[in-house]
């Protein structure tokens, strides 16, 4: 299923009590979410049976999206100004069948109330008579970027996972288009492009068994479009090879329907279904991670926790801290000069607390700097989620604030870093956090006092080893980079 390129608004979470990790919220219920398609503002999946969802943000979900032809496991993209609608009308055992049949259907606009919204008469792409050794049901699209041609896999564990070639102007297959087996032991498989390598993205496992279901996603890539497609280890797709990408997690089990979207350099992310989120009834729902890429292979990133953490950064290493006077700690010294002392039986020295510091804090706002990691408080951030602000495509926004107190990090209007002494939920005060596709994170304020908008642009940035700042986020650069350590 294929890439959007979309910009970022505002979102609602859910929040798991028991792991605090975030899932869509709303009413996220869906399977075999197609990627997913922005459209006038909007986001949009669509699933099995003919519905889908519609979120005005991209993170509270509810139903309404409307597709006709029934049948199972859509995709959709958008080419040109249209968008191509590609789903199976029976198969995958279906009415005790494997006879199935891959249809494609256009469409101005996803909105079902704009007066545009009029799907075209669907047509018959590829089928199977249920005799042979395949199912022609879960199909998927890739445009190429670098031919412009369409293509589109389908298939079940009933036989193999086959490609077509698809005209992109009429959505209709090619004339003399022979379809070519490319794997087995998969289905609702996914096609995609990156840095000269095709990736096929199979479904593998048991699937329509709430918390039983095994389901997960696996991969393998190949320079050509039609295969073969090699795992990390050189198994053949074709003979039961794929490497990992996805499976249960954070009590949720099932994955399959693999979706990308790129939503800026370096920052991606995948969608899919959880067969069964144990917080919610389990039910099937929406799934939305961050996408890693690791040697040139996909991965998906952790969903995100709450926690204290050292905010490192990617450029030196140093941590951003308030800038305040270092307090050093009394020990009794040990070592070659302290024989007696090393004589005794070895104590642990328990760590700087909060209230032998604060004391020496300035009362008003306090700048931050970075310098070396010393696991001393003023080094140390709690990261909240704030779910009245919404939030963005993978985490709600977050206040970030010195642990046990409610100091916040906030933005300037010189688009310095500074922390308040108290959080006041304004926007400046509010974090996007997002995991990048090296597994590093980019931290943005929300919003930048005196600039219009939601801010996607300034990131904070490490202007020299020791000075933070807000500026442009470049993905090529460590500057712009930060790892999040559980602070110890």
């Amino acid at each position: 299923m294929k890439t959007k390129y979309i910009l970022c608004a505002a979102f609602f979470i859910l929040q798991s009590n028991l792991f605090n990790v975030f899932a869509q919220s709303g009413a996220p219920y869906i399977h075999d979410p197609s990627t997913i398609a922005e459209c006038a503002g909007k986001y949009y999946t669509f699933g099995t049976g003919g519905g889908g969802l519609i979120s005005d943000d991209g993170w509270s979900w509810h139903s309404g999206a409307d597709r006709p032809g029934g049948g199972a496991a859509p995709d959709m993209m958008k080419i040109g100004d249209r968008y191509l609608c590609i789903y199976g009308a029976t198969g995958g055992g279906l009415g005790g069948g494997h006879n199935g049949r891959i249809l494609t259907m256009w469409n101005k606009t996803l909105d079902p109330k704009s007066p545009d919204f009029k799907w075209t008469q669907a047509v018959e792409v590829a089928a199977s008579d249920g005799m042979e050794d395949q199912d022609a049901i879960d199909p998927c699209l890739l445009l190429d970027p670098t031919t412009g041609r369409l293509w589109a896999t389908y298939g079940t564990y009933f036989g193999t996972i086959r490609i077509i070639e698809l005209d992109p102007t009429t959505g209709f297959r090619v004339k003399g288009n022979k379809e070519k087996d490319i794997a087995i032991d998969c289905e609702a498989t996914d096609l995609i492009y990156r840095n000269g390598w095709y990736y096929l993205l199979g479904t593998h496992g048991t699937c329509c068994d709430g918390v039983n279901s095994t389901y997960n996603i696996v991969v393998g890539r190949s320079r050509n479009v039609e295969g073969p497609y090699l795992d990390n280890v050189g198994r053949d797709m074709f003979h039961g090879g794929g490497r990992m990408v996805i499976n249960a997690s954070d009590r949720v089990c099932g994955p399959g329907h693999f979706g990308r979207t790129i939503i800026d350099e370096g920052v991606e992310i995948m969608s899919c279904h959880y067969e069964a989120d144990f917080e919610l009834s389990g039910r099937s729902v929406l799934g939305i991670r961050p996408l890693l890429w690791k040697n040139d292979w996909p991965v998906a990133g952790d969903r995100f926790k709450e926690g204290t953490y050292e905010i490192e950064s990617e450029r030196r290493g140093y941590s951003l801290e308030l800038s305040v006077d270092f307090v050093r700690m009394q020990q009794e010294r040990q070592g070659w000069f302290n024989r007696e002392a090393m004589q005794k039986p070895p104590v642990p020295i328990a760590n700087q607390t909060l209230d032998e510091v604060k004391d020496s804090w300035p009362s008003g706002n306090i700048a931050v700097r970075c310098s070396d990691y010393m696991f001393r408080p003023w080094q140390h951030w709690t990261i909240t989620a704030v779910p009245e602000a919404g939030g963005y495509l993978s985490n709600p926004y977050f206040k970030i604030t010195i642990a046990g107190t409610d100091r916040a990090l906030a933005a300037t209007a010189d688009r310095e870093l500074t922390t308040l002494p108290a959080f006041t939920g304004g926007d400046e005060q509010l974090w996007r956090i997002e995991q990048l596709t090296d597994g590093t994170f980019r931290i943005m304020p929300k919003a930048i006092p005196g600039m219009e908008g939601i801010n996607t642009r300034y990131c904070i940035y490490s202007a020299s080893d020791s000075q933070p700042t807000l500026a442009d986020y470049n993905f090529n650069s460590d500057n712009s980079k930060w790892n999040l350590r559980s602070a110890q």
